[in-house]
């Protein structure tokens, strides 16, 4: 009985024993895994919604979203930008990275690989037809037999339409457009300008087009619905529900809310804003700041009625709006730039600050293209370009217009044509191109309404 009461007992006691070592190794190692690192890997792509620089800064709804997990958690934000989905997510695998901010199909192809985190997003394939047709707007998919629906070649959505012609038994006109000449973005600006009756894209895709065109219905959906979500590897679910549980606090989803009604909603469109000043060149006056133009103009040896004309493009010479980038003054200055140029939020809208680093940066510009575009007149259309897109961008078009065959040295039908292909996924994940994605098409008519309005001032007011 002895022998067996110290059996028992020296049975219990080291079950406690290791019990307690268990316990508390446990814990430090809980802790341990879960503390987050004091840098954040991340991988994203370049596209219109996820990741893109816009007038030299980073921009992106994944982006900016990603940024405020980081700095609300104290981490460096260390981005790497790769080439293709199937990319990024060999560089979760091989523990390059440590978060794909973009958003990942959930399918049986990417779930072993990648563990769904964040806010899962679902888009549908939807059709983009003009508001208001001759024909009738359409509001169920059978009314697309006998109708014309323009998509690109060999993509997705070219054979998503196949398939629902076979599910409709036939009738469907679907036209592939070969992707080296025309591609979405094309296509949407397409319908908005009634050269094509119909095509179809990612809702996500529409959302943020309809911000440039408001004359489209995009409400038809013509698929399933495709899950999506952020990722990381298999073994950091811990990671994943700390991002989970960021983003379900009530004000992580007010951010995503601004976040998605920057993108998602606010207009991109100029045009939609109403002029403050009206303009009768007839009187000789542009605007109430042109004794400012003159000023800052002749510091940089520049036309005033030149930059006043990108005034009036800019904000209508209007100093209290603010744009969908976070643009401001009458210039439009952004906040980065902004303070590069030594302007606060209190003082950026000021009339004469805000128009002398305009100028200034225009000044800066002219001299880093100065050695590309010889004729000073013509690397003014670069410049005004450049105010526009970014310095970058224009740089981009100039290295892709010299390796198509384009002349790197002419802006129109040239280095123009050059920055609307970037973007083309094949032309912006392309070496040469070292800024990525950018939407050249607001740039290249911004161009257009800036000489539009310079030469109708020349023509009234003397210089």
């Amino acid at each position: 009985m002895s022998i067996k009461r110290t059996y028992f007992a020296l049975t219990a006691l080291l079950c406690l024993l290791t019990a307690a070592c268990s316990g508390s190794g446990s814990d430090s190692g809980a802790d341990t895994v879960r503390s987050l690192p004091d840098t954040l890997r991340v991988g994203t792509l370049y596209s219109p919604t996820s990741y893109f620089i816009y007038r030299e800064e980073a921009m992106g709804y994944d982006y900016d979203l990603v940024s405020r997990l980081a700095q609300d958690k104290g981490m460096v934000l260390k981005l790497e930008v790769a080439p293709s989905l199937q990319r990024v997510v060999e560089m979760l695998d091989s523990g390059l990275i440590d978060l794909i901010a973009y958003e990942v199909p959930v399918t049986g192809e990417y779930k072993p690989r990648v563990v769904a985190c964040g806010i899962e997003s679902i888009t549908h394939q939807v059709l983009v037809q003009p508001r208001h047709s001759e024909e009738g707007r359409i509001t169920d998919v059978t009314q697309l037999v006998g109708r014309k629906v323009y998509v690109e070649k060999d993509s997705k959505y070219h054979h998503r339409m196949m398939n629902l012609n076979e599910e409709l038994g036939g009738g469907i006109d679907v036209v592939p457009i070969d992707r080296d000449t025309l591609i979405t973005e094309d296509l949407i600006d397409m319908v908005s300008r009634k050269e094509i009756p119909l095509t179809v894209v990612d809702s996500d895709i529409a959302r943020l087009n309809k911000t440039y065109y408001r004359d489209l219905d995009i409400t038809l959906q013509v698929s399933f619905g495709q899950r999506a979500a952020w990722g990381v590897a298999p073994g950091n679910e811990w990671l994943a529900d700390s991002i989970n549980d960021w983003m379900q606090g009530e004000q992580h989803r007010k951010t995503r809310d601004a976040l998605l009604k920057r993108y998602f909603e606010m207009s991109k469109n100029d045009d939609d804003s109403s002029p403050k000043f009206s303009v009768d060149l007839s009187h000789g006056i542009i605007s109430p700041f042109d004794h400012l133009f003159r000023k800052y103009a002749a510091s940089i040896g520049w036309d005033w009625r030149l930059i006043a004309a990108q005034g009036y493009c800019e904000s209508h010479f209007d100093s209290t709006q603010v744009s969908w980038a976070g643009a401001r003054g009458i210039m439009q200055l952004m906040p980065k730039v902004a303070r590069a140029y030594g302007l606060t939020d209190d003082n950026v809208t000021h009339n004469e600050a805000n128009i002398e680093a305009a100028a200034k940066i225009i000044a800066s510009h002219e001299k880093a293209l100065s050695s590309r575009i010889p004729d000073r007149e013509e690397r003014k259309k670069f410049v005004i370009a450049a105010y526009n897109s970014g310095l970058a961008h224009i740089l981009d078009a100039i290295a892709i217009a010299q390796k198509y065959g384009l002349d790197p040295q002419r802006w129109e039908g040239q280095v123009e044509s050059a920055l609307l292909m970037k973007s083309n996924p094949d032309i912006y994940n392309d070496p040469v191109c070292k800024y990525g994605y950018f939407r050249g098409r607001q740039t290249c008519d911004y161009v257009r309404k800036v000489y539009s309005f310079y030469n109708r001032a020349k023509q009234s007011i003397p210089s």
